[in-house]
């Protein structure tokens, strides 16, 4: 119906909520982030993959350095609620993941970080798990980009963990100090992968995620 009310209409105040929130969050990356940086002053977009459980304090991070970003976002109405938060926070959000409309998505991502040398952010287990299981959409888009896959991390000191669902989702808390880690680059191979290349790659980058901690 026409003029009729939606939980997306409430974007403008949401991202208002998330921007605070995200200046409250003492980061700290001892430096870490500046091959990132760097990529991006020279031109050279990188995919910056994360877990689905550290979301929220990776964009919080990510928004205080103004990162120009590509993001996926599924195709669900909460999809439509979430895009409308990241296109307000700079982000360019593409529709689609792993279980619907991925592959227009990988191509359209990858136009966009040639395009506007932004980097690409993924949650590599996501949108359903399992728990920090990546899925081969990271390798397949950092094929497609010509880019290499930086894996990331956030360990907020106080934070809410929501156990009941699928990622034990994290909710840093207001004004809590947070370290984000980066990892040893990964550049895939050239050349057609199969399918038992593209599971060994899949499991290289799960090995770096894991073997990530804090400082």
């Amino acid at each position: 119906m026409a003029g009729s009310f939606s939980l997306a209409d409430l974007a403008p105040l949401n991202a208002g909520l998330f921007k605070l929130w995200a200046r409250s969050i003492r980061f700290d990356h001892a430096g870490e982030w500046d091959i990132i940086t760097n990529s991006h002053a020279a031109g050279k977009p990188v995919i910056l993959a994360l877990w689905h459980n550290e979301l929220f304090a990776l964009t919080a991070f990510g928004y205080t350095l103004d990162v120009p970003a590509v993001t996926f976002v599924s195709q669900s109405k909460d999809g439509e609620i979430i895009a409308r938060i990241l296109e307000r926070l700079g982000h360019v959000a593409t529709r689609g993941s792993s279980t619907r409309g991925g592959a227009k998505a990988l191509v359209k991502a990858a136009r966009v970080m040639r395009r506007e040398c932004r980097h690409a952010v993924l949650t590599i287990d996501g949108p359903k798990g399992p728990r920090h299981e990546p899925k081969p959409g990271v390798i397949l888009l950092a094929r497609l980009a010509g880019a290499r896959i930086m894996p990331i991390r956030a360990f907020p000191e106080h934070k809410h963990v929501f156990t009941s669902s699928w990622d034990r989702f994290e909710l840093p808390y207001p004004f809590t100090r947070c370290q984000v880690r980066v990892g040893r680059p990964l550049d895939i191979p050239e050349g057609e992968l199969d399918e038992a290349g593209m599971e060994r790659e899949t499991e290289r980058l799960r090995l770096a995620m894991l073997s990530i901690d804090p400082r």
